[in-house]
């Protein structure tokens, strides 16, 4: 069971377009738009402040606000692993003053976690552009005493139940990688939700948690200060962010990986010229240099350039098509 929830390299790289970006999809869209937007745009987060998915998104909308000539304001709305905000913009008016910056659990695993998810993402949500790729990893607290991923898994074999990690709520990308995480090595360890990652943290570093599975920019600071110890990238190359950190085979688990993105939609019935001109603002913005270093170098985010609407809305099919029977495979629920 555990190698169903890994990640294959070819699907790794294939959800790494930064490569293909087309640079002639923003002006083409920009030229045939209507007079939108004439006031400032939501750009809801469906998670708390400070996690992987708020920080990047305000990164990305300073510069779409440039684009768009109008204010991208964002909004957290957090809560039941990211579904209560998305639920919120599938139900919004399709005026093309609300989107939201969703990511692969709310869009992608809720279905399989939930036995009656509120919306539909494929009906309900119109896709416009993805934002960025978001590998993952786990570090645990310092006080664990332990150095390497087989320490860990060691420590967890020998203390069933008693150690236990936070993630950005049920169902999210976090908690899912350690789902996999533990059934690959056959440990346990008890699950604790909160409304984003940033709360997560807060706990880790307060030891009110043991351990965490989150991209490395958020790690970085904690780990470069001692107060963390990262043990593992379930990735095949090793992360800019964290070079020192190893990879999964390198760590002696081969084979696990774990990741997760996030990207753009509107509510369902949104006016194409509308979702057109927003996703030629976000590759814009993914495309400037600034923006792409910051994300990529500072945050270990990749852009995921190279979209259009329509191309997006069918690596959604494909990743609910991949991800959904893993799940309700793993016995994951979030409900």
């Amino acid at each position: 069971m555990a190698r169903d929830h890994l990640l294959p390299r070819r699907r790794l790289l294939a959800a790494m377009p930064v490569l293909l970006a087309t640079p002639a999809l923003a002006p083409a869209a920009l030229a045939q738009a209507p007079a939108w937007p004439d006031r400032p745009v939501r750009m809801v987060v469906p998670f708390a402040a400070g996690g992987a998915t708020d920080v990047s998104a305000r990164l990305v909308t300073q510069k779409l606000s440039e684009v768009l000539g109008q204010p991208v304001v964002i909004e957290n709305r957090p809560g039941a692993g990211g579904t209560t905000g998305t639920d919120y913009v599938a139900k919004s008016a399709p005026d093309g003053y609300t989107f939201i910056m969703a990511s692969l659990s709310t869009v992608g695993l809720a279905l399989g976690l939930y036995g009656k998810l509120p919306y539909d993402p494929v009906k309900d949500l119109a896709p416009v552009a993805p934002s960025v790729l978001a590998p993952i990893g786990i570090c645990v607290r310092r006080e664990l005493g332990v150095s390497t991923l087989q320490e860990f898994i060691a420590l967890l074999k020998a203390n069933p139940g008693k150690y236990s990690y936070g993630s950005a709520g049920n169902g999210a990308s976090g908690h899912i990688s350690v789902v996999a995480f533990l059934q690959k090595t056959g440990t346990q360890a008890v699950h604790v939700p909160y409304r984003g990652s940033g709360p997560v943290f807060n706990d880790l570093l307060a030891g009110v948690v043991d351990f965490t599975a989150d991209v490395p920019g958020l790690m970085k600071p904690h780990v470069e200060s001692g107060a963390l110890k990262a043990l593992v990238m379930a990735t095949d190359q090793r992360s800019s962010v964290l070079p020192q950190v190893p990879t999964s085979a390198e760590a002696g688990l081969p084979g696990y990986r774990a990741y997760s993105w996030f990207g753009v939609f509107a509510p369902a019935g949104t006016p194409k010229p509308i979702i057109g001109r927003m996703a030629a603002g976000m590759e814009t913005a993914l495309a400037d240099p600034a923006v792409a270093r910051r994300l990529d170098q500072e945050m270990g985010l990749p852009p995921m350039r190279g979209y259009t609407p329509e191309k997006f809305g069918a690596f959604l099919k494909e990743e609910i098509d991949y991800w959904v029977p893993l799940v309700k495979a793993s016995g994951a629920r979030a409900d």
